[in-house]
């Protein structure tokens, strides 16, 4: 009876609530409900829901997804599915998980702290690691890429270089002569990188390059051939508070929570105990059928 019952839960609808709640996906026998869809978006984080629900094209895709499960649900129950020991069992974890979900919601919106204490947990975080914030030294180049590992493409390399020195504007040849689709329509332009971001040779090269202007020589990657000017040698430091605010503001928030959570599990776990025996017993029943 237990399993017939946490069907009905489930599967059913009061009819009061289905005459204020509009049907969105709808046959002969199963209807899905705006109150679906919004139960359903409860597994999203808070802030992404509007998002989704927003979005008509988003909504009609969902409530197909649940039309779809209900269905089948339905006939599981029809053909006798929900009186399974294991369907059974699955209904109240099924169940258990709702509940406790909505529960945590609550604990999460009773523990939510002010903006100021928000804040100020922010600032310390930021006073007492400032080693997270450091900025490492970049580079930031442009380069002209001759694609291919053939004599003839290093051969075009290096007149490229040789007419760079001798004057050549390296945005223009960058433009005509340069491989690189992500950058040559910029005159060769890079954005700004620090180490570890490119193919080691490359990056070596460019790191090598000490004054604004400065030419590497021709350097050999997997790509082909290049040819790197520095632009600017960028500085370590330390990024601003500002900067790093909003994920400093969301860790805090984060901690507020899982501190929240875990002090509510630890309670329950005090009050309830594992049984040994049993649990021996139910594994060794696996461990027969290895």
């Amino acid at each position: 009876m237990r399993g017939i019952t946490c069907a009905a839960v489930i599967f059913s609808v009061p009819v009061a609530a289905l005459a204020a709640d509009p049907v969105l996906f709808e046959s002969k026998n199963v209807s899905v409900t705006a109150s679906d869809v919004r139960a359903d978006s409860l597994r999203l984080p808070p802030e992404m829901r509007p998002l989704v629900l927003s979005r008509p094209e988003t909504v009609t895709q969902i409530a197909s997804n649940l039309y779809i499960r209900r269905a089948l649900a339905e006939r599981a129950v029809a053909e006798g599915l929900a009186k399974d020991p294991d369907v059974e069992a699955a209904l109240r974890i099924a169940r258990d998980k709702v509940l406790s979900d909505a529960m945590l919601e609550k604990i999460d919106k009773k523990h939510s702290p002010s903006a100021e204490a928000l804040e100020a947990l922010a600032r310390e975080a930021y006073k007492v690691k400032p080693e997270r914030f450091k900025l490492p030294e970049q580079v930031k180049v442009r380069h002209i890429l001759i694609s291919g590992k053939t004599p003839e493409a290093r051969a075009q390399a290096e007149k490229v270089l040789a007419d760079l020195k001798a004057g050549a504007d390296f945005a223009k040849l960058a433009k005509e002569m340069s491989a690189d689709p992500g950058s040559a329509q910029k005159g060769g332009d890079l954005d700004p990188f620090s180490k570890g971001r490119m193919v080691p040779d490359f990056e070596s090269a460019a790191f090598a390059l000490e004054k604004p202007g400065a030419l590497s020589g021709v350097v050999e990657t997997q790509f082909g051939y290049h040819i790197i000017q520095l632009q600017e040698r960028i500085s370590t430091g330390v990024r601003s508070f500002d900067e790093v605010k909003p994920e400093l503001l969301l860790e805090a928030r984060t901690k507020f929570t899982q501190d929240a959570r875990v002090a509510e599990a630890e309670q329950y776990q005090r009050e309830g105990k594992a049984n040994k025996e049993a649990i021996d017993s139910f594994s060794a029943g696996f461990k027969k059928t290895q």
